[in-house]
């Protein structure tokens, strides 16, 4: 084999080992790429359920608050009511307790 040839085949290896090492860094740079990518979406994901969860719980807060008040009302309401109809038949007991003694 000629002395040329010999420097043809060590320059071809050398390209040959010189591609692999581009190829490996650039592969490498790419896995590293599509971590931070990956660790970046799932944190905005994340922060976003966070949100929302958020969200969902001051609404829920605010309904629950709403039905309480409105529950709140309407017992009141029903107090009142029977308070009345209480007082109305208070007469009535009264004057049905001392007709008793009274008869008796």
């Amino acid at each position: 084999m000629s002395f040329e040839a010999i420097n043809t085949v060590r320059e071809a290896e050398e390209r040959a080992r010189q591609i692999k090492l581009e190829a490996t860094q650039a592969a490498a740079e790419a896995i590293e790429a599509a971590e931070r990518e990956g660790k970046e979406a799932v944190e905005a994901a994340l922060n976003k359920a966070r949100e929302e969860l958020k969200s969902l719980r001051s609404k829920t807060d605010e309904k629950a608050t709403q039905e309480a008040e409105a529950l709140a009302a309407t017992t009141k309401n029903r107090e009142a009511t029977m308070r009345t109809r209480a007082e109305a038949r208070l007469d009535q007991a009264a004057s049905l307790i001392v007709e008793r003694i009274v008869n008796s």
